[in-house]
């Protein structure tokens, strides 16, 4: 799988991942659906960030990361 090309696939690894490895509890708020594809680039980058750092995020980190991603949340 390539994550450098932006396709909704590789939009929903990501956000279904991320979900898995800042153990989201209500994964509602992780619902890949809910992100546009035209927020790729910064998801992606928060996505490497999280595997380069995986296991050593601090909880204040995982909340700003979660936090980051509810920014880019298409609103209903």
């Amino acid at each position: 799988m390539d994550l450098n090309t932006p396709t909704n696939d590789n939009l929903v690894f990501m956000i279904n991942t991320l979900a898995e490895q800042l153990q989201v509890v209500n994964r509602g708020l992780m619902d890949p659906e809910d992100y546009d594809i035209k927020h790729y680039e910064d998801i992606k980058d928060m996505y490497d960030m999280v595997q380069m750092k995986k296991g050593q995020l601090s909880v204040s980190e995982l909340q700003a990361v979660v936090g980051e991603l509810g920014k880019y949340r298409v609103k209903a």
